[in-house]
């Protein structure tokens, strides 16, 4: 763990919630150790967009074409067509495609995308209750104004799909902020997606592994690499966010639930999570740093003080350009290699 700036010694949770009115303190070594901890309680209120663009980027339309005709021929499109696609400017563009998309990225097939069991076949594992409040809270991450029976249909195959994977696997521990990405898959996929979730909760290069150990120290240990990453391509910026003693907690919410908690536009989550299924598990790490470099003008504007840069940087604009931001991050990732972050995260931890 950090140990060189001021929140990795205490963690305030109405600043990991994007607030500034101080709060009780919770050590980071603690995070995961208790599963009733509101660590990412407040989640953004998603906007659903209603309408199509009236006029389409030429781009995107083409884009369109192009995926449609693959998605014709699904047998014949191999995995990385797929991956170009979903990286590629405007990503996969609806959900329509995206539903049959996102399996393919991670290597589900059509037959193990199954129906789900009851809800009350699960009811009595430990982490149930724990589960269940955390879906109950995420109300304003479903469509606005859709009938209260399938709200709670859809926050029931919710409770379903996190508890299948944890039964699967045992020795992973459910975090709050897991909700926020299953949910993404829940809204785009459906409720036979645990395959999918389960690709991306446990195995070699599992993304959400490292959040799902207990404590949080291996994923406080990977947002370490952050900062290097701007240092590098910022000195002066990297500087001045060292200088206050800001740390990394204001970006753990990003990391944990992929934005999802933290972004007020839908369509903007799952454009983020079109990129993030088909890249390295720790790419999300340097889009933090594209962020965070996207702002540097922000930053030297605000008072030099933790307290307020941690505010001002926990408070993620829905208007930044976050197609230039993946282009950023892609050649941040290109030019920092993770083994050499892994080195000067090591040391920081050890401090």
């Amino acid at each position: 763990m950090e140990s060189n700036n001021k929140d990795s010694e205490v963690i305030d949770k109405s600043v990991m919630n994007g607030e500034c009115s101080p709060a009780e303190s919770i050590h980071p070594t603690n995070l995961n150790k208790t599963k009733n901890i509101d660590v990412i309680s407040t989640p953004s209120e998603l906007k659903f967009d209603n309408a199509e663009p009236e006029e389409e980027d030429p781009e995107i339309v083409e884009k369109r074409k192009e995926i449609e005709e693959c998605l014709s021929d699904v047998d014949s499109v191999d995995v990385e067509k797929w991956k170009n696609l979903a990286r590629s400017k405007g990503g996969l563009i609806c959900d329509e495609y995206r539903r049959r998309i996102w399996p393919l990225l991670v290597g589900v097939t059509k037959e193990e995308m199954t129906e789900a069991p009851s809800l009350d076949e699960l009811s009595t594992h430990p982490e149930y209750n724990q589960v269940v409040l955390d879906v109950n809270r995420s109300l304003k991450r479903f469509p606005p104004g859709i009938p209260y029976e399938q709200r709670v249909a859809l926050q029931d195959q919710l409770t379903v799909l996190i508890l299948r994977v944890i039964i699967k696997y045992p020795h992973l521990k459910y975090y709050q902020g897991y909700h926020d990405v299953a949910i993404t898959l829940l809204l785009v996929c459906g409720d036979v997606l645990v395959p999918l979730l389960c690709r991306l909760s446990y195995g070699a290069g599992a993304p959400l592994a490292p959040f799902m150990q207990l404590t949080m120290q291996p994923t406080q240990h990977l947002l370490n690499y952050m900062l290097p990453v701007v240092g590098r391509a910022n000195t002066k910026l990297a500087n001045r966010l060292e200088e206050a003693g800001v740390g990394t907690m204001f970006a753990l919410p990003w990391y944990l639930t992929w934005f999802g908690h933290s972004l007020g536009r839908y369509a903007l989550v799952v454009r983020l999570y079109d990129y993030f299924l088909c890249a390295p598990p720790l790419f999300p790490v340097y889009v933090t740093a594209a962020v965070v470099l996207c702002r540097a003008d922000e930053v030297f504007e605000c008072e030099l003080d933790m307290a307020m840069l941690h505010c001002l940087l926990s408070k993620l604009p829905d208007d930044l350009p976050f197609e230039d931001i993946l282009v950023t991050a892609q050649e941040l990732y290109e030019n920092n290699d993770p083994l050499d972050l892994e080195t000067k995260s090591s040391h920081s931890s050890r401090k």
